[in-house]
């Protein structure tokens, strides 16, 4: 047998490999393929530190690397649900799968979902048919039995896991390939230029879906100048408004990839504040916002933000007799501006983290979200055993904190306080109050901490709230003194003259 005149292609290897003939290019057979057991690429069978007996070429002989099941069960958890489409879309790309048919029904799945549409079998068929490759992945009957062979869409992204595992390893055989083509390939006094070529294309491979992280001080600094300047000349956009004149002017708005955490005590009123940060950003200004409440079902949501919204006490909403033809007038031009209000409510049971995410990712894409609020830390689950409940909201809170930098948005989380203000005398709560877990203080830019004095003593400073910023991680903090008005659910600015002499 000659001498090898040419690049080895391993896709070829395992096509051939699978077929199972000894005539083929790379068959198993010694002597009539490229490749068979005597081959070894010099003709002879010889093998550096073999004592004689010829060995067929191992790398060559091998299927790359894949998971058909997994890669079937991704596809099908992704025609099941909405929500296992956007952590997939997340963690690997058209090219992770081996297969090209599954390249092009992930493609139409991502194609749909992209648009905004519904996304299932019946649509993916009839996505594929326009573009007319149904027939070339199996037809509507293969696009069903991806359904059927998956239970659940909940492991849909385990699935993911071992497909992208897999495609790393054939782009690790990939590069490992070409690095020895290019060895063979150079002469001596290239040796240096073959060292870089081979980093480049081993760091080629590895950054994957990464992007580098590091830049130079000059161009960065360059660019915190020039969003000064534009900031000053008004053409840049403050954070998201909370609705309220002071925590506004310290903050300038919640801003991208921050974690917000408004703390307080049972009925102290944290949900008000999250709720009143939802209505400034969404039916204020117009920005999207999506509230996961965990806590209250949507009509007891709603019930609160018509109440804060039209001044109608929350306890005439829910009595009948107390609703008069004046009080309907205004609540039926209420619901008439909120025709097209950007705000969304979540009140899904159990809701865990994987789902948030999805959720929050999918409007990203489709309404271009800009505030979320999550109602609250401590009653989120992760679905796996844990060693400790301290350890899972440590999970939760740096996974939310990841997610606002991920998706450039600011993540308001409400958080239960410990039985700390009660054992102190002034019962002001302090950042050390936090429940469970030491890492939300740790984890978020901002704390609000909801202190209401006459929730202990009402005679003192009654209606009023303080509202500490016990953390401020791009500026100072402070305590900033809000009306409380129970009766219709929010709180108020203080007049601009009012002068707090409790404090």
């Amino acid at each position: 047998m000659g001498p090898v005149d040419g690049p080895v292609d391993p896709i070829d290897a395992a096509e051939s490999s699978r077929s199972g003939g000894g005539s083929g290019r790379y068959g198993r057979n010694g002597g009539s393929g490229r490749f068979g057991r005597g081959g070894n690429g010099r003709g002879d069978g010889y093998v550096p530190g073999a004592t004689g007996t010829p060995v067929r070429d191992a790398l060559f002989d091998r299927v790359p690397p894949h998971d058909d099941d997994a890669e079937m069960a991704v596809l099908g958890g992704m025609l099941m649900s909405k929500d296992a489409i956007g952590e997939v879309s997340q963690m690997i790309e058209v090219t992770d799968f081996y297969q090209p048919k599954h390249q092009t029904i992930y493609e139409a799945i991502i194609n749909l979902f992209s648009a905004s549409q519904p996304v299932d079998a019946v649509l993916v068929a009839n996505q594929l048919l326009k573009s007319g490759d149904l027939d070339k992945v199996g037809g509507t009957d293969y696009l069903h039995s991806l359904v059927a062979s998956v239970p659940t869409a909940a492991n849909a992204t385990y699935y993911a896991e071992i497909v992208h595992q897999r495609a790393i390893l054939r782009n690790v055989i990939a590069a490992g390939t070409k690095i020895a083509q290019l060895g063979y390939s150079a002469e001596g006094s290239q040796a240096e230029d073959v060292v870089n070529l081979a980093q480049a294309e081993v760091y080629e491979m590895s950054v994957g879906k990464v992007r580098q992280d590091y830049s130079a001080i000059a161009p960065v600094v360059h660019d915190a100048l020039d969003q000064i300047d534009k900031l000053q000349q008004g053409l840049v956009n403050k954070g998201v408004p909370t609705g309220f004149r002071d925590i506004d002017d310290i903050t300038q708005g919640l801003q991208p990839g921050q974690m917000v955490v408004v703390a307080g005590r049972p009925a102290m009123g944290k949900s008000t504040l999250g709720i009143d940060f939802a209505r400034a950003a969404a039916l204020h200004h117009g920005l999207t916002t999506i509230v996961f409440s965990l806590e209250m079902s949507k009509v007891e949501l709603a019930q609160r933000i018509i109440s804060a919204e039209t001044d109608i006490p929350l306890g005439a909403l829910r009595r009948a007799d107390e609703i008069t033809p004046e009080r309907w007038n205004t609540l039926n031009s209420f619901w008439a501006k909120l025709d097209d209000a950007p705000l969304f409510i979540d009140d899904s049971p159990n809701m865990s983290l994987m789902e948030i995410r999805a959720k929050c990712r999918r409007l990203k894409q489709t309404n271009d979200l800009k505030l979320v609020v999550i109602d609250y830390l401590q009653l989120m689950t992760s679905g796996k055993q844990v060693e400790s409940r301290q350890q899972e909201v440590s999970e939760f809170s740096r996974a939310l904190k990841l997610l606002a930098k991920e998706l450039e948005v600011p993540v308001v989380a409400l958080s239960q306080l410990n039985r700390g203000p009660e054992m102190r005398n002034d019962k002001k709560p302090q950042l050390s109050d936090l429940r469970e877990s030491g890492s939300i203080e740790q984890d978020a830019d901002v704390v609000f901490l909801v202190h209401r004095p006459d929730f202990y003593d009402k005679e003192d400073r009654p209606g009023e709230a303080d509202i500490i910023m016990a953390k401020h991680r791009n500026g100072p903090t402070e305590t900033f003194h809000l009306a409380f008005l129970g009766a219709t659910s929010k709180f108020k600015d203080m007049p601009q003259d009012y002068n707090n002499q409790g404090v």
